[in-house]
């Protein structure tokens, strides 16, 4: 493993920071301040619940845009979430006690399974979710400790054409860290628009000295003229294990003719020889199971066998709609002889209301008391139009959000003027040392809290 990764970065994982501010007498850490049996509250909902889109014409704005690439449009605020793409990159980690899990496995193959589950559970929270993220500016930032679930992660926009945001993160005892870049690519197809999260995803166990990398699945938001809006992953994700040659290769299905096959995730996992160790099957919607290949196989023939006759009934629908959200009746079928490795914990019930966010998603942009002067002034949760729009004021937000775009072409304009580039503050450009791809790597620091030379972003 390289070993440079464990290094350049930060002397202390201390969980609490040493320049935690106090708070009405009380020690607080990250700003948030204990309740008396010491858990930390978090807030469970939004300040404000989201506005109607309905009446907004979609059509009249996009029209102009089908075939374009469209992270160089300028998008009406009434289209967002009030998260930042930082924030929403950072929901990977929700499901963080997975890696912690794999960590404490001494077999290759198990650990395997719970970094395929981590993937999938990595995209999970985008079901629904068709409001679209801010653009970060550039510069911006992101941090984000839970001392609850032992890590902290830091996120920088470090490319603004194209748009490119990288993130670190690390565990507080040193079991892992969890890094990569994503250039999402948007483009828009008429009646819905495909998003390519083009990056790599890098996940290191230090006791294991292992490392993985995969790339995340396709993205599809249906009906954005007309409809209700649904969302599909689909394409293939390849996990290489890079210390043992195993190989996990997941298939997101498309959702198919009769939207039989909507949400599945099919794959297996197979060891340097090749052989195929486990066969893994679920929904990234809602769980995924593991089994042995031999026992599924068995099970999908016995399928074959007697299912012909009743999907035959179910099917006799007629033709439908090409876009039409299928109806998802059944769910994952556990076969007898699976081992669960990943369930998708409940929304909140009153999440519709609320972008459909996850509960973690809920507390993403929450400013604690104290947290201003500890988080560097970059950092999202300052950010005045993300603010605005949390708070339900879109009016507010859209000025912002036109401001904010505005004060960065004036920087733009200033440093080609001068004949300045662009310099990142947190990340470089280097070399993925298991890909031999370019990729941005973490250049360390941020937790010091020097803060003096940053841009004035907001």
């Amino acid at each position: 493993l390289n070993k440079a990764t464990f290094l350049d970065k930060d002397d202390s994982c201390e969980v609490s920071f040493k320049d935690a501010p106090v708070y009405e007498g009380k020690q607080t850490s990250n700003g948030r301040v204990p309740s008396e049996n010491g858990v930390w509250e978090r807030r469970t909902t939004l300040p404000a619940p989201m506005f109607s889109r309905n009446d907004f014409s979609i059509w009249g704005f996009l029209k102009k845009c089908i075939g374009m690439e469209l992270s160089k449009i300028t998008m009406p605020v009434v289209f967002n979430e009030p998260l930042s793409f930082l924030q929403r990159i950072t929901e990977y980690m929700e499901h963080a006690y997975l890696i912690h899990k794999a960590c404490t496995m001494s077999d290759s193959i198990e650990r395997m399974q719970l970094v395929a589950a981590f993937a999938v559970s990595a995209v999970a929270s985008q079901w629904d979710r068709t409001g679209k993220p801010f653009n970060p500016l550039l510069g911006e930032t992101y941090e984000l400790t839970r001392e609850d679930e032992s890590y902290r992660l830091i996120s920088e926009q470090v490319s603004h054409h194209p748009p490119i945001s990288a993130f670190f993160a690390e565990s507080l005892s040193q079991d892992f860290v969890f890094h990569g870049s994503i250039y999402p690519k948007l483009k828009f197809w008429g009646k819905s628009v495909e998003a390519e999260p083009k990056g790599t995803m890098t996940l290191e166990l230090s006791k294991h000295k292992e490392a993985y990398t995969w790339t995340n699945p396709m993205c599809c938001v249906h009906n954005v003229i007309l409809g209700k809006l649904w969302i599909e992953q689909y394409g293939t994700v390849e996990i290489v294990n890079h210390s043992t040659g195993d190989k996990c290769v997941l298939n997101f299905k498309p959702c198919g003719m009769f939207g039989k096959e909507l949400h599945r995730v099919e794959g297996h996992i197979q060891d340097k020889n090749k052989k195929k160790r486990r066969v893994i099957y679920g929904k990234w919607t809602e769980c995924l199971y593991t089994i042995e290949p031999k026992v599924y196989e068995a099970n999908k023939k016995a399928e074959k066998k007697n299912g012909d006759t009743k999907k035959h009934k179910q099917n006799t629908g007629g033709a439908v709609d090409a876009d039409e959200m299928p109806d998802v009746q059944e769910t994952v079928t556990m076969i007898p002889g699976s081992t669960l490795q990943w369930r998708i914990a409940p929304r909140p019930a009153h999440s519709a209301q609320m972008y459909n966010f996850t509960s973690f998603a809920m507390t993403l942009n929450e400013l604690e008391p104290g947290m201003e002067g500890v988080i560097a002034p970059t950092d999202c949760r300052l950010r005045p139009d993300i603010r605005a729009m949390e708070n339900g004021d879109i009016d507010t937000a859209s000025q912002e959000k036109e401001r904010l775009e505005e004060k960065q072409r004036a920087a733009r304009r200033e440093r080609a003027k001068d004949g300045e580039d662009w310099s990142t503050r947190w990340f470089h450009q280097g070399v993925n040392p298991y890909t031999g791809t370019s990729d941005w790597v973490y250049t360390g620091g941020y937790f010091d809290r020097k803060y003096s030379d940053l841009p004035d972003i907001y």
